[in-house]
Order: structure tokens, then C-alpha cells, then sequence
């Protein structure tokens, strides 16, 4: 059995775990923030809708992780330990991306303001991921 393989599937699968539950919590509170617009007889914003997909980003990345450790020239040692905390780390940036977008429905349900401050946050929490895959690739490459 090849070790780098199960790297590749670690950066995928754990990546795209992060990015289910994230997507999950941030759909179940835009929901949850729609159902209260349309109670209390304000408009529902369908921004909302950027914000549960916000951690699906996350996926991709696994998905490149995934292809950089396939193209790599590196052990399979180094290929299974990137794959596996380098995955692990875009799930838990998808993972928090997630509970600040259902944060951010909350907020924006409650109140109708702050959409750029709340896509701001979300953006600083998909850096995490985007710094993960860079340094990653830098990692396999040296």
C-alpha cells in the first residue's frame, strides 16, 4: 500500500468533512434568520445564500492539496503527514468559516446591516485554508 495515497485521500476527505459540517451550520442558521425575517414581515436577505456556501471553498482546496501530493516528488512519509494536517487544517478553517456565516445570518436577520463587516470576517477565516494550501506546496516542493 502507498502511504502518499492515503495522504491524498486525507487532504480530500478531511477538507471536504470541514467544509459539510461548516456549510451545515451556516445553512441551518440562514434558515433559521429567514424564518424570523418572514415572521416578523421583513424581507428575507438572499445574501444569505453566499454565506452557507462560504465553507464550500474548502473542498477545492483539498481537491488541489489532493493533485499537489499526486504531482509531488516528495516521499511518501512527507506526502501522508501533509495530507493528513494540511487537510485537517482547510476542514477546520471550513469548519469555523462556517459557524462565523451562520454568525453572520444571525446578525444580518436580526438587523439588516453589517454585510461587508461580516463577509470581511468570513474572508479572514478562508485564509487560513488559502495559507494552508500554499505552505503545504511549498512543503511537498522543497
Amino acid at each position: 500500500m502507498n502511504l502518499a495515497f492515503l495522504g491524498m485521500a486525507a487532504a480530500l476527505g478531511l477538507s471536504a468533512t470541514g467544509s459539510a459540517f461548516g456549510a451545515g451550520f451556516a445553512g441551518m442558521a440562514s434558515v433559521g434568520a429567514w424564518k424570523k425575517c418572514y415572521a416578523s414581515g421583513k424581507p428575507a436577505p438572499f445574501i444569505m445564500i453566499a454565506f452557507s456556501g462560504a465553507p464550500l471553498t474548502q473542498t477545492i482546496y483539498g481537491f488541489l492539496l489532493m493533485n499537489f501530493i499526486n504531482s509531488a516528488n516528495c516521499d511518501a512519509g512527507m506526502a501522508l503527514g501533509v495530507g493528513i494536517f494540511g487537510g485537517l487544517a482547510i476542514g477546520m478553517s471550513a469548519l469555523f468559516q462556517g459557524k462565523a456565516a451562520a454568525a453572520s445570518a444571525d446578525a444580518l436577520g436580526a438587523t439588516g446591516k453589517g454585510t461587508a463587516n461580516y463577509f470581511i470576517v468570513i474572508g479572514i477565516v478562508e485564509t487560513v485554508a488559502l495559507f494552508t494550501l500554499v505552505f503545504s506546496l511549498l512543503l511537498l516542493n522543497s
